[in-house]
């Protein structure tokens, strides 16, 4: 037992050695593998952490920004908005939109244009370039040429773009005011048909093409379909045939003596397969009449 004992001791301490050799090799790995864990995530809390302060501040003076434009301040808002442009972000976009806005409404319409080009042509988001776009069309629509709209939105009106009924409206607007009432009214069309078309747009739009048709520039619903009132012409024209019956009032008033005629007419009335009785009276009754008019009683039953 002892022999064991012994055994067992050298063992423990040759695996001691080994451990402390093993660790001599490679502890100061382990201790900077666990410290450089421990700063990856203190520099990424940290950057969070800086990120929302920034965000949440940013936030704020945008909100600030905006309140003094509702105020009329057009001035101090764009002083912070370009505080914002400066810190970068995505505040730092927004604010870019919200300068071109206010100078759209502060009527410096080709500053306002200027800028949303800029945005068109420096934004990396392939949304945020269309719908700079469409927002500098919408402005050219007043203050530019059809060339000038078509120039910024042309490119939208494709079926696979999300701002093409947008686009659409802007230079159906433009055709308007060049003077196109057609192309405009072919325009504002496609959108009507567009199943994706929000209802609100739809509704405008239906005012444009009603103000277009009472300027002349679109057929009217029952126009654009003249081969339906064709059939309706003939009808109204087949009215002045109802005075083919009007001898029956004379055979009203003819003489008793008459009335032998009108019996022999009788057998001509029953080739008339129809069953009421008022018909068949309309049909005898210019017969009670052939003893004056004898001529025109085989046109009558016919």
């Amino acid at each position: 037992m002892s022999q064991d004992n012994i055994f067992r001791e050298v063992d423990e301490e040759l695996r001691s050695d080994r451990m402390r050799t093993l660790w001599r090799r490679f502890g100061p790995y382990v201790i900077g593998a666990a410290v450089a864990v421990v700063l990856v995530v203190a520099i990424n809390e940290g950057w969070s952490w800086w990120r929302s302060t920034s965000a949440a501040q940013a936030s704020d003076e945008f909100y600030s920004a905006l309140s003094l434009a509702d105020k009329g301040d057009i001035a101090g808002a764009q002083a912070e908005l370009t505080k914002i442009e400066g810190q970068g972000g995505g505040y730092a976009t927004l604010a870019k939109f919200k300068q071109a806005a206010l100078l759209a409404r502060d009527g410096k319409k080709t500053e306002a244009v200027a800028a949303y080009d800029a945005l068109a042509s420096g934004e990396s988001n392939v949304r945020l370039r269309e719908l700079a776009l469409v927002l500098a069309g919408n402005i050219l629509v007043d203050s530019g040429t059809l060339a000038d709209v078509q120039q910024r939105v042309g490119s939208l009106n494709t079926p696979d773009s999300p701002l093409r009924n947008s686009a659409r409206e802007a230079i159906g607007l433009a055709q308007y005011k060049a003077g196109d009432l057609a192309g405009a009214t072919a325009t504002f069309q496609t959108i009507m048909t567009d199943p994706v078309a929000p209802r609100d747009l739809q509704n405008r739009v239906q005012v444009y093409i009603d103000q277009l048709v009472a300027e002349g520039g679109a057929p009217a619903a029952d126009e654009a379909t003249p081969g339906a009132e064709t059939p309706a012409a003939p009808a109204a024209e087949a009215a002045p045939a109802a005075p083919a019956e009007t001898p029956a009032a004379p055979a009203a008033e003819a003489p008793a003596a008459d009335a032998a005629p009108a019996a022999d007419a009788a057998p001509a009335a029953e080739t008339n397969p129809v069953g009421n009785g008022a018909s068949m009276m309309q049909m005898t009754a210019p017969a009670a009449g052939a003893d004056e008019t004898p001529a025109q009683a085989p046109a009558t039953a016919n």
